[in-house]
């Protein structure tokens, strides 16, 4: 197995362009540049993804599959890798946790020899793949969203160098949510009617990170917490947490717990007799089966995502392939992650003169190096890396500069038949804000 792909002799030429390759992605014509015309024809490189293909998270890990997928297919027609083609290989995480996604990873590596995972998420510590990796010299991006990873990547840089959280991490929902609750009132969008708010939270690192994030940050911000409370899940009986909430109704509340059908009788009991409180709560609603279940209650209700595909032309180009490619009801803001992950990825690559298989990690550092020092537009707005963490900048919590840091969006259910509208942040914002309908004040 040779060590690396060796770089063209010949500088790319800048007449050769993928027709439409700026479709692909703000950047997919600089990799096409690279290959100056050559097609993918030399020795496949093989890229793998560890994903639950079964079990509970199986209807976002088959997307991740076919974000993969897609990806590859593109870039081999764009003249892959310098001239070799991505073979994409993959393992199922089933259940997750730490132990089933390292032994998944570790067949990849061993059985297929993968130059890199890019891999959506896996449930887990968000910390432990990443042994394996360095431990290989290989390349990883993930979207696990945890702040695990970060201070996992601080503590030894040098051992960790080649994972990559492709998204920021979950900490920015805190501090993003209240910048945008600030935003609205900045734009004279929305007046607060007391400065209390409520936080509702279950117990799970993942949630409690997110809500703990909020509670730190709110004086900050104006914002007092009248309630913070823990709670069992799954449930489908909201009764003694609303029961606190009508006693001393807040201003927002912000329901950091993820579980669509658990959000959606939230909203289904909350309805019977409202306060005049926004609602934002956390993933649960961008998926079908919230509004399904929560019918009319769901109209209003806000939700975010610091990764998804974005409503602008380079998304919306991006949703049409993958939907004409996957079916009409693909899920193509989970597809979406490790579509760019693996662009990003195999751009770096191109301009470090090729991949490194298992153990070779000099090759595999030149890589990193050139994915730190990226800046890349994809379907999910800008992927650029803080070198100190190896993950994502958010804006515009983070960085001010929207063409520096990938978009904290902010979404609105206005339609119960239809997907939230993007309200911000601006510039991406396509859709405006809507006093959710049981505020009559």
């Amino acid at each position: 197995m040779k060590k690396f792909l060796a770089a063209p002799s010949v500088i790319p030429g800048r007449r050769v362009f993928l027709k439409g390759a700026a479709t692909l992605g703000g950047s997919a014509a600089l990799l096409a540049a690279m290959n100056d015309g050559v097609r993918a024809a030399g020795t496949a490189i093989p890229v793998g993804q560890a994903a639950p293909l079964t079990d509970f998270a199986a209807a976002d890990g088959v997307e991740f599959k076919n974000g993969l997928t897609l990806a590859c297919d593109e870039i081999n027609a764009l003249g892959g890798i310098l001239g070799s083609p991505l073979e994409p290989t993959f393992e199922d995480t089933k259940q997750m946790g730490d132990a089933t996604n390292v032994q998944a990873v570790q067949r990849l590596i061993d059985r297929s020899g993968v130059h890199a995972v890019i891999n959506g998420y896996n449930i887990g510590s968000g910390a432990a793949i990443q042994d394996t990796i360095a431990d290989s010299g290989i390349i990883y991006v993930h979207y696990d969203t945890t702040i695990g990873h970060n201070n996992l990547i601080a503590s030894d840089p040098k051992r960790y160098f080649g994972s990559f959280q492709g998204d920021p991490a979950e900490y920015w929902y805190g501090p993003g949510f209240l910048a945008f609750l600030k935003g609205l009132e900045a734009r004279a969008e929305y007046k607060r009617p007391n400065n209390k708010m409520a936080v509702i939270l279950s117990a799970g690192v993942y949630s409690t990170n997110i809500a703990n994030a909020v509670k730190e940050q709110a004086g900050a911000y104006g914002w007092e917490i009248s309630l913070f409370e823990t709670v069992s899940v799954p449930t489908s009986e909201w009764g003694p947490t609303l029961a606190k909430i009508r006693q001393d109704p807040p201003a927002v509340i912000c329901v950091t717990h993820f579980l669509p059908a658990d959000l959606a009788q939230f909203m289904v009991q909350f309805a019977t007799n409202p306060t005049d409180s926004l609602i934002y709560m956390q993933y649960g609603p961008s998926i079908p089966a919230f509004r399904d279940i929560a019918g009319d209650a769901s109209v209003g209700v806000i939700y975010a995502t610091v990764v998804g595909c974005l409503q602008d032309e380079i998304g919306t180009a991006f949703e049409t392939r993958y939907k004409a490619r996957f079916g009409a009801d693909a899920g193509h803001n989970a597809g979406a992650q490790p579509y760019d992950g693996c662009y990003v990825w195999a751009t770096a690559a191109a301009l470090a003169g090729g991949t490194g298989e298992p153990d070779n990690a000099d090759q595999n550092r030149k890589v990193a190096d050139r994915m730190r020092a990226l800046i890349w537009r994809g379907v999910c707005g800008t992927t650029r890396f803080n070198p100190a963490v190896n993950a994502a900048y958010s804006y515009p919590a983070e960085v001010q500069d929207p063409s520096l840091a990938m978009p904290h969006q902010f979404l609105q259910i206005t339609d119960k038949t239809k997907g939230g509208g993007l309200i911000a942040p601006p510039p991406y914002n396509t859709a405006k804000f809507m006093m959710p309908p049981w505020i009559k004040a």
